[in-house]
């Protein structure tokens, strides 16, 4: 099979997904064009930021498309491309992308509450708790995979001598180089916007500007750092990244990735097209493998698949994402469905990309059934398959190859620093007394509860048990990720069906998806626990910590996943439709004072709505 034919006919699928499936949820659930959203209402000049749509959509898709859609789909390529292909795009526009703007939705809806809070409205205090404990531990093991792979995609070669082998070092120093570089530009880019006011073409313009020297001086000077080096070096960036105020580096460097990334995914699909026209493009990977061979080895396509390919198709963390940030910068309600649904499909895109750069390469790769660390990480596979690709429309095979590195791993640090931002968040919401933001926390408690809640302390308690799984390898760790990814993605979508009934919205669109992931998602928990318990008899001490912590972690995320599913559940059953309309408007003072004025406009909205829609009492509320 040719790769040309089935990016198009994979484009041609999700588009059709985003404009007809998108924008029918969207008008069956309700936008209010003229509604303020909690961006505006609320704006604190920390969290709550409001800004524009391709900058939300910027900031959403730069941190749910981490290492997911690439590392899950490459994984998943033992099973064959098309199942994995078939599942990436049937989850994608039916799972994944209804979850995203489902998330995203809710919590505009609900003043920007996080998905914690919106379980403690919704389901009850208790939930709410379990779930915080839940979040926290799924973003330690978010943080151990990711980590791993982008200090495994850095690190340098040595050779007997112990001496750098420049060689076969440079891709990998020269984009860390650029990634130490990254943080430094996007702050300095960030500033530039907010003291000189640039938008549009002249926030292009000054980005493309600092990309050009920032390779140019990572090309230059590549820093070449052992695997535990730049665990050492990514984990200061974290530390960093989650404490920061979220216009400060958050959104500043999600606005440039999302420019390397648009740029790559071009790139990607100009070299498989250059190939194709050519007769390179040839997919040779198998279409479908013997599953019950896979299945003798342990390797049962179902749950496996579902749960390795993750953020190809569905992730649960995407929700935390939708929920805990992405909510907060949403200006119009219009927004949300390219913000949420479109970036979403976008993801999917970059699965097929993977899957069909790594199917191209199977053969050159000389695998015997999977595409895994003995070739390099996935990182590593699908830069060198984009670099052939550009190699083929005349870019430089060096450049090619640092560009796409950089890429793929800026992707990773993108996702991660927002998974370490939401593991402190979900720290501090667990101490928080009522149902408050997470940095009303540490002003409230007194003694442990009070330390524990603290920014910093939050922080580095989340990186450092993070840092404590990583050395048991991303390729231990993903089967854990991807169950515990999607049992998220399950109770995300039990708490959007409650959402649904409790305001009189329509939710039948998700009861099926909730089935599928509980039962998907606890199966693999189970096998996950077996595994670990089997590698307990390994005599190494090494293998005994890393598979004991595992263990742990499977444990507890499956009862904590139990007892959140039990009460989602009992709620959905007995909740009355219409129960709780969604909530009346809150204002910051910075917020009143910047967008106070647009009340009238909530009073217009309100005049047209049906008497007691939520819109008719945020307008009364502020008569």
């Amino acid at each position: 099979m040719n790769g040309m034919i089935v990016v198009v006919v994979a484009a041609v699928v999700l588009a059709a997904g985003y404009l007809l499936y998108g924008r029918w949820l969207a008008k069956t659930w309700g936008i209010d064009r003229a509604a303020l959203t909690p961006a505006k209402r609320m704006k604190d000049g920390k969290n709550f930021s409001p800004a524009s749509c391709f900058t939300a959509f910027s900031h959403q898709f730069s941190s749910i498309c981490g290492a997911g859609p690439v590392t899950g789909t490459i994984t998943a390529l033992m099973f064959g491309w098309l199942p994995v292909l078939l599942w990436v795009l049937v989850g994608g526009i039916f799972f994944g992308a209804v979850h995203d703007f489902g998330a995203l939705y809710a919590s505009v809806k609900n003043n920007g509450k996080s998905l914690a809070q919106l379980i403690e409205k919704y389901i009850g205090r208790t939930g709410r708790k379990l779930f915080l404990l839940f979040s926290w531990l799924f973003t330690i093991i978010v943080i151990a995979a990711f980590v791993d792979m982008v200090a495994g995609t850095f690190q340098a070669t040595f050779d007997a001598q112990g001496a750098v082998d420049a060689a076969k070092s440079y891709a990998g120093g020269t984009a860390g180089t650029i990634s130490i570089l990254f943080t430094f530009v996007a702050i300095l880019f960030g500033w530039i916007n907010r003291r000189f006011g640039l938008s549009g073409w002249k926030e292009l313009v000054l980005a493309v500007v600092l990309f050009v020297a920032m390779f140019a001086v990572g090309m230059q000077f590549p820093i070449y750092l052992d695997k535990f080096g730049w665990f050492a070096v990514i984990l200061v960036y974290l530390l960093f990244a989650a404490a920061m105020p979220i216009q400060t580096l958050k959104q500043p460097r999600d606005y440039l990735t999302s420019i390397m990334m648009i740029v790559m995914i071009v790139c990607a699909v100009i070299g498989i097209f250059v190939l194709g026209a050519s007769g390179n493009a040839t997919m040779s990977a198998p279409m479908v493998a013997d599953f019950s061979a896979l299945a003798a080895n342990g390797s049962y396509v179902f749950p496996l698949l579902f749960v390795s390919v993750a953020c190809g198709a569905l992730s649960g963390f995407h929700s935390l994402v939708s929920t805990n940030t992405s909510s907060k910068q949403i200006s119009k309600e219009q927004d949300m469905v390219p913000v949420g649904y479109g970036a979403m499909i976008l993801e999917s895109f970059v699965g097929v990309l993977a899957i069909v750069v790594a199917a191209i390469m199977f053969t050159q790769l000389n695998t015997s059934g999977a595409l895994g660390a003995a070739v390099g990480t996935p990182f590593q596979i699908f830069s060198q398959g984009v670099a052939r690709g550009m190699m083929a429309f005349g870019i430089d095979g060096t450049l090619a190859t640092v560009f796409m590195t950089m890429c793929v791993s800026a992707l990773a640090l993108t996702s991660v620093d927002a998974v370490a931002r939401i593991g402190r968040l979900s720290v501090q919401e667990f101490f928080a007394k009522g149902n408050d933001a997470a940095e009303d926390a540490a002003a409230e408690n007194t003694g442990v509860a009070k330390v524990l809640s603290n920014t910093w302390v939050a922080t580095v308690l989340t990186l450092a048990l993070g840092l404590a799984l990583a050395f048991g390898g991303y390729l231990n760790i993903w089967p854990l990720f991807g169950a515990s990814n999607q049992l998220l993605g399950g109770m995300t979508m039990i708490t959007l069906a409650v959402f649904c009934k409790c305001t009189g919205r329509k939710g039948f669109m998700l009861y099926v998806p909730v089935a599928f992931l509980l039962v998907c998602t606890f199966t693999s928990l189970v096998q996950s626990t077996i595994g670990c318990i089997n590698a307990l008899s390994s005599s190494g001490a090494a293998v005994i910590a890393t598979s004991g912590l595992q263990l742990v972690f499977a444990i507890l995320l499956m009862i904590l996943g139990a007892i959140v599913a039990y009460n989602c559940l009992k709620e959905l059953f007995t909740k009355e439709a219409g129960s709780l309309p969604d909530e009346e408007p809150e204002w910051t003072e910075m917020g009143r004072a910047e967008f106070g004025k647009g009340d009238a406009g909530e009073a217009a909205s309100a005049a047209a709505a049906p008497a007691g829609t939520s819109a008719s009492k945020a307008a009364h509320s502020h008569a």
